[in-house]
Formats: C-alpha cells, sequence, structure tokens
C-alpha cells in the first residue's frame, strides 16, 4: 500500500477534501491525519479495542496499538 500526504492550510473544508479524493480511481480510503494532535492515531487505536475484546482478537489489538506508537512522522 502506499500512501499520499497532503498538507493542507487551516481553513480548509476536510469533509469537502475528503469526499472529492476518496471518488477517485484507485482510492481505497481516506484518513485524516492531524499533526498537531498526534494523540488521535490513538484514541482511533483505542476506539477499536472493545470490539477486538469482544472477539478475543488480541493479536491485532496489540498490533493497532503498537504500529501508534512506532509510527515516525519525519518532518521537514
Amino acid at each position: 500500500m502506499k500512501y499520499l500526504k497532503i498538507n493542507t492550510e487551516e481553513n480548509v473544508n476536510l469533509e469537502m477534501l475528503e469526499n472529492a479524493i476518496i471518488q477517485l480511481k484507485g482510492v481505497a480510503s481516506v484518513e485524516i491525519v492531524d499533526d498537531e494532535n498526534p494523540e488521535s492515531a490513538l484514541k482511533k487505536a483505542f476506539a477499536k479495542t472493545k470490539e477486538q475484546l469482544h472477539k478475543g482478537d488480541y493479536e491485532t489489538l496489540v498490533n493497532d496499538i503498537f504500529d501508534v506508537f512506532v509510527k515516525t512522522n519525519p518532518k521537514k
């Protein structure tokens, strides 16, 4: 899987941008990540934990949380 990083201005309508990008051929999904709010990725990982725990899917749970902690965001 390949990723495309788009830097936006502060006043951009992210919902409209997300809808436009998802309509492009070959785009499987769109995720908005706020670099100024890094815990948002961690919150998303923990949001899935309840369902994963009920299913007994502990390996995926640990991997999701681990990925959030080791994921590097290179700054230019």
